[in-house]
């Protein structure tokens, strides 16, 4: 096992527990409860899909892998330890150097969370390079990280994060796909992406360049907001409504995340089916609880910056 990938392999991961959603303390603001479920789907013989729940760093991680055979597990599984092992070194050591440039105006758990991206980047594409069998090994990732009251979000490729504030489903990430980026410059309906053979094509991927950019964007957080990452085995099955109603219905976060995989399996689950739900909850007597909402601090794409 070359020695990237073994430094990787190695590192310590926490995955929500199968049967209760557990929680992990965000000082001095919120708590926090989140469930995660991954599953193979009713077609595929292997998952390619993995996920990452770190409560003591507040970041949670989703990857869908691609390559075929194991490729794909191996790419979906090093990204998300990569991510993680990055974070942590980072908090064990707060002068390590960050991975690619910083976006101006970020805040350093933003800058952080690019870097691990970009770290998770060269380890798979590495990887790749080292093994004929894992040649052209490629994978998605969406990753949150919560820091007091704010949240960052990165992501490259096609798994997604929502939130759910009130009744209001919003996805917060936008998907590096050809189909995507067609229907951003009208060129095709949501309707016809949906239904594209092409829909499968990525713009962007990790370990498939030596060097990646993740989209990135930093917001405050409100009270009883539903986060939601997924890979794109649940958002092909199920729609925004669909999505919304479970979060919304549902009190426990492992309840949402086994029910959202669930629905998605029964509508077809024609490929891996991935779903972690993080819910903050406001703490009793910290500040701003009077108001339950702390407004937006920042938002938009920090590539964009």
């Amino acid at each position: 096992m070359p020695y990237l990938t073994q430094l990787v392999l190695n590192t310590p991961r926490l995955a929500a527990p199968a049967a209760k959603a557990a929680t992990a303390t965000l000082q001095p603001a919120f708590t926090v409860e989140f469930g995660a479920r991954t599953d193979t789907g009713r077609v595929r013989k292997n998952n390619e899909d993995s996920f990452l729940a770190a409560p003591e760093m507040n970041l949670f991680v989703l990857s869908d892998g691609m390559g075929g055979l194991s490729a794909g597990e191996v790419a979906s599984r090093l990204t998300v330890d990569s991510v993680a092992a990055h974070c942590r070194d980072a908090e064990a050591d707060l002068a390590l150097e960050f991975i690619g440039d910083k976006f101006a105006g970020s805040s350093p758990a933003s800058n952080r969370l690019a870097s691990a991206v970009r770290f998770a980047n060269r380890i798979v594409y590495h990887a790749a390079h080292r093994h004929s069998g894992q040649h052209g090994m490629g994978a998605t990732v969406v990753a949150v990280r919560f820091t007091q009251e704010r949240m960052t979000v990165a992501h490259v490729g096609d798994s997604r994060a929502y939130r759910l504030r009130g009744q209001h489903l919003e996805q917060l990430t936008q998907d590096h796909s050809l189909v995507a980026e067609q229907v951003r410059r009208g060129q095709i309906t949501e309707f016809e992406a949906g239904v594209s053979e092409l829909r499968n094509v990525l713009m962007r991927g990790i370990g498939v360049e030596s060097e990646v950019e993740a989209d990135v964007s930093e917001e405050c957080v409100m009270d009883h907001d539903v986060v939601l990452l997924c890979s794109d085995g649940l958002t092909r099955e199920l729609s925004h409504c669909q999505i919304a109603d479970v979060l919304a219905s549902q009190a426990c976060a492992q309840t949402a995340a086994d029910r959202l995989v669930d629905l998605a399996s029964q509508a077809g689950g024609l490929d891996n089916i991935t779903a972690v739900v993080v819910r903050p909850t406001l703490r009793a007597g910290a500040p701003g609880s009077g108001a339950r909402f702390f407004g937006k601090w920042f938002s938009g794409l920090a590539g964009q910056l």
